[in-house]
Formats: structure tokens, sequence, C-alpha cells
């Protein structure tokens, strides 16, 4: 009895010890973000600690956490002064359609948004996409489609891909145009973040439909997640611990998309995840010769450390074109419409979006790139007043231009 009793409180004394370990990092880590810089009303460093704290615990997923806190701030289907707002579906896939108010003697521009959150987050309801479908349908009169799709980590690349895809198809319809007054000449794609990603997805995937016969007339990229070849671009040297998006969640982001294994996550984690037999990949993502020099500027380029070739036979997905436009060839972004492409100083994608810049201006593309010396990844929607405001603005005047 006298043995049971001990093992018992070792037990005990084990499970303690663990919870006083991470309490410990949770410690840590909000210290660290109490005293790291941050712009006002940013609250996802929080949020990021508790989802963290909660799957160590065993309590949830820890994306499943982040999307609860999301969904706290999703928006019901209302219509307002200025537009309409319905819900439907594009080829079973649920999509908000905002269409404005006011008398149109022309047809409309229609453009297609595509949500950000990792490809496991987000909702075309969230609060700030609902906002900026709105603010975009009556500024320029146009047509805003806010789509969804499947997320991880219950659903895994391609399903976000295809969903995103297949109702971009959908929309693209002659019949489904006309329905919204849609003038076929004028339709863009646009979406940030992972959303960013997927739009310059569907815009390289559609040059080869030839069942589609109506094209956008352009595409706007805002901070796109572009590669997962390489993880130790400059602007991850730089900024790996910035708050909103550090590497680590980046990584995790990535891995997610692709599998709930955390396996690729170290993998990626370390930069050794490609495979030698697809080492041939890496010129479409050299940054030594893609990024101009003042993103170069103090950065020594390494040559790849190449991984085991299990994880890329067990995942593909992270060397698909689908998932990583920056893979395409020239001959495939050739055929790309005229583009935007937003970027941020302070965010580990930084790199991506540039990069895809010098990619497509040397296939001939006209790209106009703004890039946000003071900006972070997800500026767009803080309410830090005068860079929101900015970009929102520049944003909207390129879109006013060219769409």
């Amino acid at each position: 009895a006298d043995s049971e009793s001990g093992e018992g409180l070792q037990q005990q004394g084990n499970i303690m010890g663990k919870k006083m370990i991470l309490l410990l990092i949770f410690g840590v880590l909000a210290a660290y973000y109490i005293y790291t810089p941050l712009p006002d009303n940013i609250e996802e460093p929080w949020r990021l600690m508790w989802a963290w704290f909660a799957e160590l615990l065993g309590i949830s997923h820890f994306m499943d956490i982040l999307q609860f806190f999301m969904s706290l701030r999703e928006v019901p289907v209302r219509s307002d002064e200025n537009v309409t707002v319905m819900q439907t579906t594009f080829n079973n896939v649920p999509v908000r359609v905002y269409v404005p108010k006011r008398k149109s003697e022309i047809l409309r521009r229609g453009l297609f948004y595509i949500h950000g959150g990792g490809w496991c987050l987000g909702d075309a309801a969230f609060l700030n996409y609902d906002f900026l479908s709105r603010r975009t349908a009556d500024r320029l009169d146009a047509i805003v489609i806010s789509t969804n799709y499947r997320l991880a980590p219950k659903y895994h690349f391609p399903s976000q891909f295809e969903d995103v895809y297949n109702a971009l198809r959908w929309f693209l319809h002659q019949d489904v145009l006309e329905k919204y007054g849609i003038d076929p000449e004028r339709i863009g794609v646009s979406g940030d973040s992972a959303g960013g990603n997927l739009a310059a997805a569907v815009a390289q995937q559609l040059i080869e439909d030839p069942d589609v016969k109506i094209k956008l007339k352009i595409q706007s990229l805002i901070y796109p997640a572009l590669q997962t070849l390489d993880m130790n671009l400059p602007s991850y040297r730089e900024y790996p611990h910035f708050p909103v998006l550090p590497k680590s969640l980046m990584v995790r982001f990535w891995s997610e998309y692709f599998t709930t294994d955390r396996s690729l996550e170290k993998a990626m984690l370390f930069n050794q995840h490609i495979p030698v037999e697809s080492s041939h990949l890496f010129k479409y993502v050299n940054w030594s010769s893609l990024l101009p020099e003042k993103f170069r500027k103090g950065h020594v380029y390494n040559s790849p450390t190449h991984g085991s070739s299990k994880l890329a036979k067990k995942y593909p997905g992270f060397l698909d074109v689908r998932a990583a436009p920056l893979l395409a060839d020239d001959n495939k972004l050739r055929g790309l419409p005229v583009t935007y492409v937003l970027t941020c100083q302070h965010d580990v994608l930084r790199d991506d979006g540039v990069m895809y810049v010098t990619r497509l201006r040397n296939a001939g593309v006209q790209v106009t790139h703004n890039h946000i010396e003071d900006g972070y990844h997800g500026a767009l929607f803080f309410n830090e007043f005068k860079i929101e405001y900015r970009i929102e603005n520049q944003y909207m005047s390129w879109l006013h231009e060219n769409l």
C-alpha cells in the first residue's frame, strides 16, 4: 500500500511539475509580448499564446482555438444603405455577394475576393472582410464575390485550391455574369496572405483551362504567401519573431495546409524539407538573383540543405505549383493578367511577393508593386489608422484605374 501511495504521489508530482513548466513558458511568452512594441489594437499575440497553451494541455487543436476566436468577430448577412448583401453558393461553395444599390447604366466591374488565414482560419463573414467587401463594392461600383473554402486541419491541400477554383469558374460563366450585370471584360481576382496565394494559383490555372472562355483582366495580391521551398529568405531572417506572423506560425500554417503530421513542420522550420531530386526548383526562388539589392543587403545566400525524400513522397503538395505559385515556369507566367502586388517591410512573407514581382516583370507581365516601408502583415485590417487607410486607398485606386 505504501508503494502504491508513493507511486501516486510521484505521478501527481510529475503532473504538477509539467503544469509548472507550462505556466513558466506561458509567463515568459506573455512577458515577451508585453515588452515587445506593437501597433495599437493588435490582439493576435494573446490569441496565439492561448491557442498554443490550450494545445499543449491537450484541450484542442491550435488552429481550432484560433478559429474560435475569429468566429467571435463574424457578422450576419445584412444589407445597408449603399450595398445589398446576399449569401449563396457557387458550385456548392459558399460565397457572399455584394451589390451596389445605386443604379448603373453600364455593366459593372466584378471582383472575386479570397480571404486569408493560413488556409486554416477565416471566413467571408469575418468583420474585416465583410467591411472590405462593402467598401470595395461601394467605392468602385463593383460586384464583389467574397468566397469561402474548406479549411485545415480538417481539410488539406488541394481542397482549398479546388473550392476557390470551382467557385471562380462558376462565377465566370456567361449566364452568371449576366445575372449580376457584370462586364465580362472587367473581372479580377484578389486576396490577402493565404488568399493572395490562392488568387495567384487560380489565376495561373485559368490560363491552361480550355473550358473557361472569359479571362481575368487583373489579379491583386496583398502580402501573399507564394513559395514553400525556402524558409530562410532575408525577410524570414530579419523578422522571425515579429508579432502577428512570426516564422514559426507561418511554417505551421504551411505544414497544416498539407498535413497534421508535425514532422513536416519541423523539417520546414529547419529548412531541410526539399529532397535533392527537387533541387532544380530552387532556381524559381533564388533570392540572391530575384531580390533587389535593398532586400539582399547584409545577407549571404546559402545553398539549400536537402532533406529526406520521404516527406515529399508522402506530402507532394508542398512541391505543387498550385500550392506554391512561384514555382511556375516563365511560359506560364507570361500569360498572366495585369498584376498588383502589395508587400510590407516587417513581414516574413515580404520576399515572396518581391520575388514574384521580379519574375512577373522578367516574363513581360505589367506589374505595380506597392511596398509599405512601415507596414506589417495584416496591416490592411488592423486599426493603425494611418497605415490601414493608406494601404486601402492605394489598393482601391489601383483597382479603379485597372479593373
